[in-house]
């Protein structure tokens, strides 16, 4: 779908990047190793965002460091665009539902540092959880956004939050 709107694969791999998770930030040869591509294109991208004020950078040592402006009055626009595309949208709508009692589902993986590597990571916080219902509304849902779905479930708040602490994560929806 983004694909018919946004012709440059460049482009969408940045929005992915920036947009999905605000706390992501890189540099412009980070970007080429982690999207294969030249630096040229990138860097090319990478100014466009800048000068509509999207993307805020500050140097890091001898890095001109890149991340998503928050305060854009697009920002939350191009977030939930992000998200949709993604399709985080369809599976918390159909993962809480009739679950049992979640209380939080977390991104985490690559699409919580914004790769789009078409394997979607969830954390489940709940009491209970139907799992049989579940399975089978993820098989649904992998369908319906083209993407793999994986999760697990944590009873034990502790237990997750120790964890979390270890890799990028975000909170994608809370009771």
């Amino acid at each position: 779908m983004l694909e018919t709107i946004i012709s440059s694969k460049t482009r969408i791999k940045l929005l992915l990047k920036f947009f999905l998770n605000a706390q992501s930030k890189s540099y412009l040869r980070g970007l080429s190793q982690e999207f294969g591509e030249s630096t040229n294109a990138i860097r090319l991208e990478l100014n466009k965002f800048e000068s509509a004020g999207l993307l805020s950078s500050e140097f890091e040592g001898n890095k001109k460091v890149f991340r998503a402006n928050e305060v854009h009055p697009l920002f939350e626009n191009l977030h939930n665009l992000v998200v949709k595309y993604i399709g985080l949208d369809k599976i918390v709508e159909k993962i809480t539902y009739r679950l049992g009692t979640v209380e939080k589902v977390f991104l985490v993986g690559d699409y919580a540092e914004g790769k789009d590597k078409g394997i979607i990571d969830l954390f489940i916080l709940a009491e209970t959880l139907n799992v049989n219902y579940l399975t089978g509304l993820l098989e649904k849902v992998e369908l319906e956004i083209e993407r793999k779905v994986r999760y697990v479930h944590f009873k034990n708040n502790v237990e997750l939050q120790k964890l979390l602490s270890q890799r990028h994560h975000l909170l994608i929806w809370e009771q």
